[in-house]
């Protein structure tokens, strides 16, 4: 038995997907940056015998800095067979890294927040539609309720949501909708605004 709350949809639209690159050269830049400040530290620990970290933490530095190429030369695989890559994992190892440093913990602290916002912000765009709101689960999540609407309209692939406060919402669609579904929607949406 599960206890907990199931909230199901009356419809939901999967909007087109957003460009990820700037979020993508984002993490890369991070995670360059990252690379260059552990095999900086790693070398000059272990051959120029800097004291700023033990030998220990210095090979640490470079297995971490191992996992960080290896994830990304795994997202890299991914991104070439289609697939959105994820970067948190690389990011993680970044930051644990980051801790090995003794002046490291801010940015540290700046890593794991990047590792954690990563997926949130990539997550496929789509709209949900019931009897009392209308959700986008895009991040931040946005909720309005049906008395906040003026009228909503799926046409030719295009989204509106015109709000009172005379703000509209467009969006493309990512797959081609029937004629006959368009109109069952736009009917459902239309019959909840007026019972509002």
């Amino acid at each position: 038995m599960s206890i907990g709350k199931t909230i199901t949809y009356d419809y939901i639209i999967v909007l087109k997907k957003k460009s990820f690159e700037l979020i993508d050269y984002i993490s890369k830049l991070m995670l360059l940056l990252a690379l260059a400040a552990f095999f900086f530290d790693a070398f000059f620990t272990l051959y120029a015998h800097n004291t700023k970290l033990s030998p220990s933490s210095a090979v640490l530095l470079l297995i971490y800095a191992v996992g960080i190429i290896g994830w990304w030369s795994f997202c890299g695989w991914q991104q070439n067979r289609g697939l959105t890559p994820y970067y948190r994992f690389a990011l993680m190892f970044a930051a644990w890294g980051w801790f090995v440093i003794p002046s490291g913990l801010w940015i540290a602290i700046i890593y794991i927040v990047a590792c954690f916002l990563e997926k949130p912000v990539k997550v496929s765009p789509e709209v949900a539609f019931d009897n009392n709101e209308i959700v986008f689960n895009n991040f931040p999540q946005k909720k309005y309720t049906w008395d906040m609407i003026s009228n909503v309209v799926l046409k030719d692939g295009l989204l509106t949501i015109d709000l009172k406060n005379n703000t509209i919402i467009q969006r493309d669609v990512d797959a081609k909708t029937s004629y006959e579904l368009e109109v069952e929607f736009n009917e459902y949406c239309k019959s909840r605004i007026e019972i509002q």
